[in-house]
């Protein structure tokens, strides 16, 4: 790479970055402030309800692209893919749209909710609305301009979260939060092909559907595969507690999202392009570099939810909601894996290890399944989130390690990056627990858990963050990168394109 095209680059990583953490801060806290205000009119059950809908769209979603998005990104001849992919992606989406809109009902009553019919078959057109935006949503993320992704998701949030609660006000129910995603992916449709620059091409080239497919198949079964796993809770908990339990369930879970759902959408947003243009060799230290910081960050996040989980879901959603605290105490570490997991399928997707990611998959929901099982027959939801936590940590970290190692990272750089955050976290969760025991009011004992655990924990890992961040500089000045631009973030969604344009782009309602 010549020095003006790595400064090039550099200036377009930088300016993605920046506006990636604007968007991820502005979107998902806008997010949080609707579903805390659909909580509080919703009734658990409802939220189970919706949860099961919210569960077919997300792991069906993953299906609507083939995961030609990914291909699109990473590719050196966009131009030339992009008339088939959107052949490809709008006849995927409208064939799944059709499916569902017709076997809505027999699905739902298949899980256990039959009260989610109409909503998963409303739901079902967002899938033709994903395929078709296929092209423009690849353009955005492969130019790096997370502003026009900023604007994009902001009035989708706006648009979609606001007909939302106008229909839920006006006794629609769970079929406004429907329409409401519905309306919202079709905003996000208009503005993609709007600012993107994009115009409707349609054609369809035999040399390269071929080679497009075979590395997107991959990519979609993963992804399909990723989401069935986070969300096979979700159906069992549906068929054998019921949907009350699922709608605490789902609260637990969607708030074990936070350090996914900000950290990770800075890192996704522009971590497939950076590593497929930056990563070489066969001892590659960038996944290192970029994981330190990441990983201190993620796990501090997850360690207070999990430790402050009673005051966090009191204070937030309201103490009708508090039997998903249980939850929460589990799954809240679960979440700074996944933000770690998510990372490291975006570097092999972008070193092209597509078949590796889905075999991860699939030894992940393998597993997962049983467990899951066993931890509902054993301690109920809590139980499920424990099988949640030990699945991740005893069986996907090993198996992401060893295709790491395969596809070139360096597995000592990555381990000397893990230790320290994880060694720094023990004495500040028990700084963390001690202030909550000592002040049970939630506020105060929320607001003194947070800053006494926080503050161990930088008093320990401070000086070791702060030569992380620097690592992560100095990989940007050879890599030709500018050091201002933001260091301490370096993916679903981009391991999930047609998923990230449905609900990550989105702001969501939940």
């Amino acid at each position: 790479m010549t020095k003006a095209a790595k400064d090039g680059l550099g200036r377009q990583i930088g300016h993605g970055l920046a506006w990636s953490s604007i968007n991820s801060l502005v979107i998902r806290f806008g997010s949080l402030a609707v579903g805390v205000i659909l909580a509080r009119l919703l009734a658990p059950e409802q939220f189970g309800v919706f949860a099961v809908a919210l569960t077919v769209q997300s792991v069906v979603m993953t299906l609507a692209d083939l995961g030609m998005s990914t291909d699109l990104i990473r590719s050196e001849d966009p131009d030339r893919k992009a008339p088939t992919v959107a052949v490809l992606g709008l006849a995927s989406g409208t064939l799944l749209a059709v499916i569902m809109a017709l076997s809505g009902q027999g699905v739902a009553e298949l899980l256990g909710s039959p009260a989610a019919g109409p909503v998963i078959s409303v739901m079902a057109f967002s899938f033709m609305l994903a395929g078709a935006g296929v092209v423009p949503y690849a353009s955005l993320q492969r130019r790096f301009a997370q502003d026009k992704l900023f604007a994009i998701a902001a009035a989708d949030l706006v648009i979609g979260s606001g007909l939302t609660l106008v229909l839920v006000f006006a006794g629609w129910g769970l079929m406004g939060l429907a329409v409401g995603r519905l309306v919202s992916q079709a905003v996000t449709l208009v503005l993609q092909y709007v600012l993107a620059g994009e115009r409707v091409r349609f054609g369809f080239d035999r040399a390269v559907a071929p080679a497009v497919l075979s590395f997107g198949l991959p990519v979609a079964g993963a992804n399909m595969l990723s989401w069935a796993l986070l969300n096979v809770d979700n159906v069992a908990i549906s068929r054998l507690a019921g949907p009350v339990a699922l709608g605490f369930y789902f609260i637990a879970f969607n708030v074990s999202n936070w350090p996914m759902s900000a950290l990770g959408q800075v890192v996704r947003s522009v971590s497939i392009p950076a590593f497929a243009r930056l990563a070489a060799g066969a001892k590659d230290s960038s996944f290192a570099v970029v994981l330190g910081p990441v990983w201190a960050v993620a796990l501090l996040t997850g360690l207070l939810l999990a430790v402050l989980s009673g005051p966090v879901i009191g204070l937030v959603y309201g103490s009708r909601w508090l039997p998903a605290a249980a939850v929460l105490a589990w799954l809240g570490v679960f979440g700074s894996l996944r933000t770690l997991f998510d990372l490291a399928a975006s570097y092999l997707l972008a070193r092209g290890a597509s078949s590796a990611t889905l075999v991860v998959q699939i030894l992940w929901i393998v597993t997962l399944v049983p467990a899951i099982l066993t931890g509902i027959g054993l301690g109920g939801t809590p139980g499920a989130a424990a099988a949640h936590l030990a699945t991740a940590a005893l069986v996907v970290a090993p198996a992401y390690a060893v295709v790491l190692r395969r596809s070139g990272a360096d597995l000592k750089a990555v381990a000397r990056r893990l230790w320290p955050p994880a060694l720094a976290a023990v004495p500040a969760a028990v700084a963390a627990s001690v202030a909550v025991a000592l002040l049970p009011d939630p506020l105060t004992g929320l607001l003194a858990g947070g800053l006494a655990g926080a503050g161990v924990y930088a008093l320990l890992l401070g000086r070791w963050f702060g030569r992380q961040v620097g690592g992560v500089r100095r990989l940007m000045i050879q890599e030709g990168i500018p050091a201002s631009a933001p260091a301490s973030a370096g993916r679903p969604a981009a391991t999930q394109p047609a998923a990230a344009q449905a609900t990550a782009t989105q702001g969501g309602t939940l």
